[in-house]
């Protein structure tokens, strides 16, 4: 079976059994917290590990997650490792998160700028994605001195590159081909 319709599968039923117990706020939590935890690489081991029993397995992670989640959550962890599938437990992270900020008409921005941003500018783009995207906005913000300055929104498949950076690639790029014609 394809990864993504197996990662699909699982993050459906929760997401439907969250939604039918009115926990799905609280699962909602628990998979952000999951997908955090993924990321660390020994946790990433232990799921993709085929050496480690899943007793053992599981007994890791209900250490871990047992009273930082909802039973229902547990519930999937335990059902994925009894499965053998474990290791898609980031991938249905994921595909949930994605598929609650949908239900919820909320649209994933990302913002990078040089320096963070005030908390008037930040609303600022929260509205204008608001309005042109007719959807709430949730915006995660980082920081890239790289860019130098300006700013860097990606918005569903839409990219703005409005970086110094990136203004002075064209430009460099501009005169080196007005260079070389020139020669």
């Amino acid at each position: 079976m394809n990864d993504s319709k197996i990662s699909v599968r699982y993050s459906r039923a929760l997401f439907e059994s969250a939604t039918e117990k009115k926990q799905l706020d609280k699962v909602y939590d628990d998979m952000v917290f999951i997908a955090g935890l993924c990321k660390i690489d020994e946790v990433r081991e232990v799921l993709e590990s085929p050496i480690i029993v899943p007793s053992k397995k599981k007994n890791i992670l209900f250490s871990v997650l047992e009273k930082n989640v909802q039973p229902l959550t547990l519930s999937l962890v335990d059902l994925l490792i009894k499965n053998g599938r474990e290791d898609y437990l980031p991938a249905v992270a994921r595909v949930f998160r994605d598929e609650t900020l949908k239900f919820k008409g909320v649209t994933e921005a990302s913002l990078v700028t040089a320096v963070p941003v005030s908390n008037s500018v930040r609303k600022q783009i929260s509205t204008m994605i608001e309005s042109v995207f007719k959807t709430k906005a949730e915006l995660k913000e980082s920081t890239d001195t790289g860019i130098i300055g300006g700013f860097v929104l990606r918005i569903n498949d839409n990219y703005i590159d409005a970086s110094v950076r990136t203004k002075l690639r064209r430009v460099r790029k501009g005169l080196s081909v007005r260079a070389a014609g020139n020669e």
